[in-house]
């Protein structure tokens, strides 16, 4: 490793208010559209009941929609500053879209006092957090500190008794930030042992790591094989949490996560554009330990093992080569045809020992793992494939509710015949439908077990700034698990 991570801005501190403070120097009101008319409020009144709002949005052709953003500074009023902000129809996504536009207009400020979620709480917190807090997301390490820093406090105004709701909206939104965190992460610092470090960082959960030595003991050859190349040894990362009046008959839900801290492509090299952005290829096992440390702040009702299977794919002397065969946990075998398919080499592994050793009664996974994916659904939508309709029921709608839309792909049959090998088990890149070739080369490893796969390559990035998203890895995955798992239907 290269150096040391400097310190890194914190996310916005949130807190209640019963009322509009007398006094504030900065304030953000929401904007509707009702019956052709715009509506201001509430908060309103308490600004400057002579002073025409209304006119000044008419006058900057506003329309309420959402996420839309007039500026009026008021010297010696009430406020000094207001913000006016479109919530559009006032669903969740709006609340999102106008909690990161207000995120945005306040970087640099030390508070800003909103009434927006006052609008419709139950609707509202959660998507305004979620927001504001990641159109806050910044990572920095120029000498001279960073561009910017978030709003440090925002107090939200006419909300009273709703501490506990708040608290689980922070805990969601901060989920997702740490996430984005641990993908955006340069991979001179991040490598398979930071993982773990970030691992054993966790309150509340139990951690167990595998080194290379008790991988290549145990029998997990397709992370030995991974991570062969790199100076930096893999590990496998496990950590349990169990919610408070567990017994028995609590079911488990397993979360493995694709950690690739960096992806050269191995000896099938990536060209240098394609390269520039895998850092990113440990977003699924980042999602994962993101979502491990959220469990308890959400409440989650069910076990919940989070495995990591965390390499490098790098190139050397050592590394894996095309044509070699690999013998994983359990003892399927494949045949390597191409090194850059090696994200669902380490998903194997651990999928396969959580079918053996867990057991559990929903095991998904999470991956940046296919080009094809991105070409299928583009920038906007994860992939889904799941062996249950029921389940994928359940992910679409957690998707949606969340932010982080999914789209269900088919773990089609048809396609069975491509991953054929003269000398193994399968092949681990047939090519052709790329997504869902390697959905089917996962599908075994889950050992008959209910299985979701989440294929999230094609969000990995978001190529700007745009809503809540900001330019970079995305972290996408956070939100959408913790919402499935705040209620699992089993």
């Amino acid at each position: 490793m290269n150096g040391s991570l400097p310190p890194q801005a914190p996310p916005p501190e949130f807190e209640l208010l019963p009322a509009v403070p007398a006094k504030a120097d900065l304030i953000a009101l929401p904007v509707w559209s009702e019956a052709g008319d715009l509506m201001v409020g509430p908060g309103a009144a308490e600004i400057d009941d002579a002073y025409d709002l209304l006119g000044l949005l008419d006058a900057e052709g506003a329309t309420g929609a959402a996420g839309e953003l007039t500026s009026l500074t008021i010297p010696g009023r009430t406020a000094r500053r207001v913000l006016l902000v479109g919530v559009g129809d006032q669903t969740s996504a709006d609340f999102r879209r106008a909690g990161a536009a207000v995120g945005r207009a306040v970087r640099d400020r030390d508070a800003v006092v909103t009434t927006i979620p006052a609008l419709s709480p139950s609707v509202a917190l959660e998507p305004f957090v979620a927001g504001l807090t990641l159109a806050s997301f910044s990572f920095s390490w120029r000498s001279r500190g960073p561009e910017w820093t978030p709003v440090r406090t925002v107090r939200l105004a006419d909300l009273d008794g709703l501490e506990q709701e708040l608290e689980i909206a922070v805990a969601l939104a901060r989920a997702s930030w740490r996430a984005r965190f641990g993908a955006t992460v340069p991979s001179n610092i991040k490598n398979p042992e930071w993982l773990a470090e970030q691992a054993r960082s966790i309150p509340g959960v139990k951690v167990q790591v595998w080194d290379e030595g008790a991988l290549a003991k145990e029998g997990f050859g397709g992370i030995v094989a991974v991570g062969a190349g790199s100076a930096s040894p893999p590990r496998l990362i496990r950590l349990d949490y169990i919610p408070t009046g567990a017994s028995k008959k609590t079911p488990t839900v397993v979360l493995v996560g694709k950690g690739i801290t960096f992806d050269t492509g191995g000896l099938n090299l990536k060209p240098g554009a394609s390269m520039k952005t895998m850092k990113r290829d440990a977003t699924g096992g980042a999602v994962v330990l993101a979502v491990m440390g959220a469990l308890a702040a959400v409440g989650c009702p069910v076990r919940v093992v989070g495995l990591v299977a965390a390499a490098e794919n790098a190139v050397s002397g050592s590394a894996m080569r095309p044509g070699d065969v690999l013998r994983h946990y359990g003892g399927r075998t494949t045949e390597v045809t191409n090194t850059d398919a090696e994200g669902r080499l380490v998903l194997a592994d651990a999928m396969a020992y959580a079918a053996d050793k867990i057991k559990p009664d929903v095991l998904v996974d999470i991956a940046t793992l296919t080009g094809a994916i991105k070409v299928a659904l583009g920038q906007q939508l994860g992939g889904l494939f799941a062996t249950s309709d029921d389940l994928a029921a359940q992910f679409i709608a957690a998707g949606a509710a969340s932010g982080e839309p999914l789209w269900r792909m088919p773990l089609a049959d048809v396609y069975l015949d491509k991953l054929a090998s003269t000398v193994a088990d399968a092949d681990n890149a047939p090519g052709g439908a790329g997504a869902i070739t390697a959905a089917l080369f996962l599908k075994p490893f889950a050992g008959g077990i209910p299985w979701v796969h989440l294929d999230v390559a094609s969000v990995g990035d978001a190529p700007i700034d745009e809503y809540e998203w900001t330019a970079g890895p995305t972290g996408f995955g956070a939100r959408l698990l913790l919402e499935w798992l705040r209620a699992p239907s089993m």
